[in-house]
């Protein structure tokens, strides 16, 4: 089991300041997120990456169908090599919230899931270097032959773990057959309550058998794929307490602590600062 941290509300300088002392006291990860007008986590990833030397740095999550893919391709190639190959792309269809709907019309559930496939299959062309073309629903692509963009350091691109939700007593699970085509997945269970994935350890090992099968019927290894799972050990955000043991036995690879009960401001992020200096709860 590795540790990571979703840090909720800091400014920028602040960020990197706590993935210095993430890094100090034995976490494995730090990451940001993204709304549609708010602060830039890419950005915000860079200065992080200029500071530290090992954890992993991500985003939990971004709203692939809100980008152009070749936008968020020289984001997430860029800190890759700023950090030396330890960027984490968070891929989601993005919460249509008040923040979201104050720029932007919400186009449907079922108009963002084909814009997030579209993007991340573009996302990971453009990566994998030229020649590459696309011709889509949404976006199209020409190779590249000017001014072609020097490669991530994880090749062909950083691993990216996609949101994927368990619809209970549906034999085809689309969102999960989507998260098991990449390199790990956030597993949820659909029609969870608000602020929580829904996730009990039975939900987690079926998603976990079901995400197998799936992927040893795409002909890709289970080795290697990392499966998320969201946790507050210090406050009250959420129904994922406690020992993140029971998680890891289900086949969790991850534990994420989001403490999204910390106020923001000085206090939240002295906080933070608290919670992160305890160390993993492992």
């Amino acid at each position: 089991m590795r540790y990571g941290l979703v840090v909720p509300f800091a400014s920028e300088r602040e960020f990197a300041d706590l993935a210095t002392l993430a890094e100090a006291t034995g976490w494995d990860g730090i990451f940001s997120w993204e709304a549609a007008f708010r602060h830039a986590a890419w950005p915000t990833l860079a200065g992080a990456a200029m500071v530290t030397n090992r954890v992993r740095l991500g985003t939990l999550v971004t709203p692939v169908p809100r980008y152009r893919p070749w936008d968020l391709a020289a984001n997430t190639a860029t800190v890759d090599r700023l950090s030396a190959g330890r960027v984490v792309l968070g891929a989601g269809l993005g919460a249509v919230n008040a923040n979201w709907l104050a720029v932007e019309p919400d186009e449907g559930r079922a108009v963002r899931a084909r814009r997030l496939d579209e993007g991340l299959a573009i996302w990971a062309g453009l990566l994998g270097g030229q020649p590459f073309s696309y011709a889509g629903e949404f976006w199209t692509v020409r190779e590249v032959t000017e001014l072609a963009p020097p490669p991530p350091t994880q090749l062909p691109h950083p691993p990216v773990w996609v949101v994927g939700a368990l619809v209970p007593g549906r034999e085809r699970q689309p969102s999960l057959e989507r998260a098991a085509r990449w390199q790990g997945i956030f597993p949820a269970v659909a029609a969870g309550q608000e602020g929580s994935s829904g996730l009990t350890l039975e939900a987690l090992s079926e998603i976990v058998e079901r995400l197998r099968g799936i992927r040893d019927g795409l002909g890709l290894p289970w080795d290697g794929y990392d499966v998320v799972v969201e946790g507050d050990s210090h406050g009250d955000f959420g129904t994922v307490h406690g020992s993140p043991a029971p998680w890891a036995d289900a086949g969790a690879t991850w534990w994420m602590e989001s403490w999204w009960d910390v106020d923001e401001g000085p206090a939240g992020v002295a906080e933070l600062r608290r919670r992160i200096a305890h160390g993993p709860p492992g």
